[in-house]
């Protein structure tokens, strides 16, 4: 109910879809945003953002020279848990978030870095490097704004934003020391940067960082089909194989020749036809 109200109150929702529509030009390219392209190409998250969201997305778009087009912004909404209420913010990306806030004529820098543990002392580190041997704490920033006697700054814990997911994951001292920056920024610049988010704020039960694009496209892949050969022996360690050496041929016969005495032998009265040829030979 309290979100149709604000829809009919918004001076920028018409009832000609042509009329909803709002032009505006960034370094020379026109962008077109309505109701219909936010909710189509422009939302994410798990719960549909209202005619509300919208149109405050694209008031911030057009004001601050964002095209979400091109990655500088996109607008996303998570259902509320635990009794809470829907939760709706604008992303931005780092470059667009840095070009707004170094717009401002006050800003004169900034520094940032991570908090570790390295022995039993807590460092404030610049950058984003650390030892193996350190455990990573957090990150800090610290923004100068002209006429200022001190710097803005943000310390952030890591356990509230690393959940071991997603690009956290693998660099965790560079995703740290975005979100404290950021927050500094923030801070420093409410009207700005202000209700504008990095990717690497959302925390990952909502989400996580931007939706990356596909890195493996689902394109058919040629397998190469197999020849099957034919299995072989089986050894095992404590068994060698058997082989069966071939038959040894038989002695040949001479053609034409019977078993029996040598008939030469018999003629000569060496042998006796009835006796067996080693007896006959023996006895003489």
């Amino acid at each position: 109910m309290e979100d149709n109200k604000q829809q009919n109150s918004s001076p920028l929702i018409l009832e000609d879809e042509e009329k909803k529509k709002t032009n505006y030009k960034v370094d020379g390219e026109e962008v077109v945003l309505s109701r219909t392209i936010v909710r189509k190409y422009l939302a994410r998250g798990d719960d549909a953002v209202t005619d509300a969201d919208i149109v405050q997305f694209i008031s911030l778009c057009r004001v601050n020279q964002l095209n979400p087009f091109v990655g500088d912004a996109y607008l996303v909404r998570y259902k509320g848990k635990d009794g809470r209420p829907a939760n709706t913010q604008m992303i931005i990306s780092k470059e667009a978030f840095m070009k707004r806030a170094e717009s401002d004529p006050r800003y004169k820098g900034y520094q940032a870095g991570v908090i570790i543990l390295h022995g039993s002392d807590i460092v404030e580190q610049e950058g984003s490097f650390f030892m193996r041997g350190d455990t990573l704490l957090g990150g800090w920033a610290k923004v100068y704004i002209e006429g200022r006697n001190f710097p803005i700054i943000s310390r952030v814990r890591i356990e509230e934003y690393n959940k071991g997911k997603s690009t956290w994951a693998g660099m965790p001292g560079t995703m740290i020391r975005k979100v404290a920056l950021a927050q500094a920024l923030r801070e420093a610049f409410p009207l700005r940067v202000g209700g504008m988010y990095l990717p690497e704020e959302m925390p990952d039960e909502q989400g996580g960082t931007a939706p990356a694009a596909i890195e493996n496209s689902e394109k058919p892949q040629f397998i190469p089909e197999k020849t099957i050969d034919p299995p072989a022996p089986e050894f095992t360690a404590d068994k060698e194989p058997e082989f069966t050496p071939d038959p040894e041929p038989a002695p040949e016969t001479a053609q034409g020749q019977e078993d029996g005495p040598d008939p030469a032998l018999v003629k000569a009265g060496l042998i006796d036809p009835e006796e067996n040829a080693e007896e006959s030979l023996f006895r003489l």
